[in-house]
């Protein structure tokens, strides 16, 4: 179904790709009521991890904020598995969380959440606000730089 969040996706240049399969024992995502939560997504792009290494180290905070971005367009696929194909039923993004694999001592993971956040109200506008929490980790699966995870609320 093509509707006004499909269309805006299309004029920024993205086309969702099909919704990544868990790599362990665990459910993409969950919906309770008009509730989703959106399992972490990787930077996965054509199938591989896009962005790999540490912010810090072998990432920039750039290709860092590229990374979420990407993360973020794999929350909106599964997003839109669990909303039946029609992510226009979005009312709210209400939460983001973001993992940024980082060397001790760097400070910048706010900064590169951002490629996510942004993305979010460029597709959602107002409803793409959402609260946010950002952490630093050692190390993510598969050696991502990043991961993004998403609580949604549908109409």
């Amino acid at each position: 179904m093509a509707g006004r969040i499909e269309a805006r996706l299309k004029e920024l240049g993205i086309a969702l790709p099909p919704a990544a399969k868990p790599i362990a024992n665990y459910v993409p995502f969950t919906v309770t009521g008009r509730l989703v939560v959106v399992s972490g997504q990787l930077p996965l792009k054509d199938g591989a991890i896009a962005f790999t290494g540490k912010l810090g180290e072998a990432v920039t905070v750039e290709q860092g904020q590229e990374s979420t971005r990407l993360c973020f367009i794999n929350v909106l696929a599964q997003l839109r598995e669990a909303a039946g194909g029609d992510l226009d039923l979005v009312k709210q993004v209400l939460r983001l969380g973001g993992f940024i694999a980082s060397v001790p001592g760097f400070t910048q993971q706010a900064a590169v959440m951002n490629g996510a956040s942004d993305l979010s109200v460029a597709v959602f506008g107002e409803a793409g606000r959402h609260a946010r929490t950002t952490i630093g980790v050692p190390v993510l699966p598969a050696d991502a730089a990043t991961e993004v995870e998403a609580l949604v609320e549908l109409h």
